[in-house]
């Protein structure tokens, strides 16, 4: 049986087209009865009926798996027409766009205009049969075939679904089939020129759509999420009262795409955007479980901006996120709590901008294989590499997936020597131009693909009418005014001969002992020491522009710090922190020297013999204190402080103080100490200070 071919079932080398392909070489008349058709799969079919003089379609549902129930509603053949159009340009909608599909298409729309096909749905009652009824040529074979069973006239029916068919070659099966389907072909409604008509004018087959048209279809094609935001987002879980945003819903679907296709992304819209509220919907869209990693006051329950309640109030269950602090990446490490989830999330990703610390290897550890978030308003601080240290984390930099950039790491190398050998205030002019070029470079080629970012103007101009529907603004900021304020001759001279002793003659040997070893120090370690030194240096610089007091209590510490250093020193011993490098640098961003000191009385540094160390180490370190000691002499005759006299003199000027209605900011913690107590004494009981 199966070698006369009565039955097919698409299995092994035998499938339904290719026995019609057979067939149809000798058939004069071709009639099709179907309740599923697609237009879309003729271009399989239609070089074996090139020959045949005449075919019919009769269709018995629809053409998009959809029941054609309505048209046992519609009276008039207008109507019927009309369904059978919508089907048409849903099929279009849903087929594969490529040249064959086009192929077929054109040339059944030929047939169709010549006359050699008709095409007409069944309006009365629902028909499931499929029928293929081949009337031979006269003389060629017998009168005709006749094919049943279970395939519809589409690619999956003809060849790839396992289907169940029998090939009638009797005379009288023959002529019941074709006399059966002449009978429904005359209830038939000709939907030809509803066919011809739908595909000239409402499918992409159209023959006159414009450039500038397509131009816009793939415009809506690639940001239609975006467009259709109530669709594109789930909004079940959100806190009471919560105002849903338009610019936020939008940065949730774009990181979503990002993360869909490279693996990560940066959420990196300015301050005061809400970019908490973004990253926890961002991970209500991945539905995943998520590791929060982010500094303890960011997760802290009694911070009501924390991760910890933004996850709580968005309807997430305590099984499927955990806030964790970055300073205890190790603790998540040997614990295994990293392998529980899917998602990493990073708040101030910035720093992990450096792959030269024990830190940054611990948390590319936990990131690996997993989708990657970078919560950051500032990822690139100082140097490409910056960026480049954070996309590590999500892509592969020698075979990362970002369109025509294979090879990210050499990109990044190439951007670093264009930098080299340039001194910023030398070659200050083509310095800032290689900067600029090397900006614009990242953006182009990286950061469009794999960054969320915008501006407060950019939300104004973009989003203004929704805000103003939400009755929300920002703030107009008023351009800054500066307020002068003048040295004496001899606080002058204190001021930048202190500048010059802290930039060009200190060594910071006391934060950079292991440059000084004379064992084996890896190229990381190294790096950590230098990186340490101009954190250092930058932090003396940022407190001495903050305020004289600031400086000289930093000054102190430094004094104090380079006296227990060199004791335990010339007691044998010396202690190098490698292991809290991160620590070390949070203590130092808020000035908290002792907290350093405390790490290694906590027995958080590993242990060295001086002796394993250079003789410069001892020399740098009491010239260290000798400048330290210098400068403290220099400051002890500073009486007063410009600073605070000239902007005390400026806020009894400015109304917004005299009605009680200002706001100071400070980096540094003593310097607002130090404002409140100045301020204090002028509006007694009028000011408060906060520091965190």
């Amino acid at each position: 049986m199966q070698n006369d071919l009565t039955f097919i079932t698409n299995e092994g080398d035998s499938n339904l087209r290719d026995r019609f392909a057979t067939l149809l070489k000798s058939t004069q008349f071709f009639d099709v009865l179907v309740g599923y058709f697609y237009t879309s799969g003729f271009h399989a079919m239609y070089p074996s009926l090139e020959k045949t003089e005449a075919i019919r379609i009769l269709i018995g549902i629809s053409t998009n798996r959809q029941t054609f129930d309505l048209i046992q509603r519609i009276q008039s053949h207008k109507e019927v027409g009309e369904q059978f159009g919508e089907a048409v340009r849903e099929e279009m909608e849903s087929s594969e766009n490529n040249y064959s599909v086009e192929e077929g298409v054109k040339k059944f729309l030929e047939w169709l205009k010549t006359g050699k096909l008709e095409i007409r749905a069944y309006p009365e009652e629902k028909i499931h049969s499929k029928l293929y009824v081949m009337s031979f040529e006269e003389g060629t074979m017998d009168a005709g075939r006749v094919i049943t069973g279970s395939s519809n006239f589409t690619q999956n029916g003809l060849v790839e679904n396992l289907e169940f068919n029998v090939e009638l070659k009797n005379r009288s099966d023959y002529e019941f089939a074709k006399a059966k389907f002449e009978e429904l072909w005359l209830k038939g409604v000709d939907v030809s020129e509803k066919y011809i008509e739908t595909i000239q004018k409402d499918t992409w087959l159209r023959e006159d759509i414009t450039p500038y048209e397509l131009y816009l279809k793939f415009l809506y094609e690639y940001f239609k999420e975006e467009i259709n935001e109530d669709e594109a987002l789930d909004h079940r879980y959100r806190p009471d009262n919560f105002k849903e945003l338009k610019y936020q819903d939008h940065a949730v679907i774009n990181a979503r795409k990002i993360i869909d296709e490279y693996g990560g992304v940066f959420l990196s819209d300015v301050v005061g955007l809400g970019k908490t509220f973004m990253g926890t919907m961002l991970c209500q869209e991945l539905n995943r479980r998520v590791l929060v990693l982010a500094p303890p006051h960011l997760i802290d329950e009694n911070n009501q901006g924390s991760w910890e309640n933004a996850f709580r109030t968005f309807g997430f269950r305590a099984r499927d996120y955990r806030c964790r602090s970055i300073g205890i990446l190790d603790k998540i490490i040997s614990n295994g709590e990293h392998t529980d989830f899917d998602v990493v999330l990073i708040d101030e990703a910035h720093r992990f901008r450096s792959e030269t610390t024990d830190t940054y290897s611990k948390l590319a550890e936990i990131c690996r294989g997993k989708k990657v978030i970078l919560v950051t308003a500032t990822p690139y601080n100082n140097a490409p590499s910056d960026l480049l240290s954070q996309i590590k984390l999500f892509q592969r930099t020698r075979l990362s997936t970002i369109p025509n950039l294979l090879d990210l790491e050499g990109f990044f190398k190439s951007l670093e020597r264009k930098l080299k050998g340039l001194d910023r205030k030398k070659d200050k002019g083509e310095y800032i131009a290689t900067t600029k070029e090397n900006a614009r470079l990242i953006r182009e080629r990286v950061l469009k693909y794999l960054m969320v970012r915008r501006t407060r103007k950019e939300i104004v101009e973009y989003y203004g009418d929704d805000l103003k529907q939400q009755d929300m603004q920002f703030p107009e900021i008023a351009e800054p005014k500066p307020i002068y304020y003048e040295f004496n001759p001899e606080e002058d001279r204190i001021f930048f001969r202190t500048i010059e002793l802290v930039s060009n003659d200190f060594k910071y040997a006391r934060y950079t002992p292991m440059l000084h070893h004379t064992g084996t120090v890896t190229a990381m370690e190294r790096q950590s020491q230098q990186n340490m030194m101009k954190f250092m240096k930058m932090l003396l610089i940022k407190r001495l522009e903050s305020s004289f007091f600031a400086f000289t209590q930093t000054l102190n510490r430094f004094v104090i710090s380079y006296d227990r250093f060199i004791e335990e020193f010339e007691g044998g011993k010396v202690y190098v922190s490698a292991k809290h490098t991160q620590k070390i640098f949070e203590h130092l961003e808020k000035g908290d020297l002792e907290a350093i000191d405390r790490l290694i009385e906590d027995g958080k540094a590993e242990e060295f013999a001086s002796n394993e160390f250079d003789e410069t180490l001892k020399d740098d370190l009491y010239s260290d204190r000798a400048i330290l000691r210098e400068i403290q002499d220099m400051w002890k005759r500073v009486t007063r402080d410009p600073k605070i006299i000239a902007f005390k003199k400026r806020l009894a000027q400015e109304p917004p103080v005299l009605e009680g209605k200002s706001i100071i900011f400070t980096e540094s913690k003593e310097t607002a100490n130090y404002l409140f107590k100045n301020l204090d004494q002028k509006y007694p009981g009028k000011v408060l200070c906060f520091t965190g």
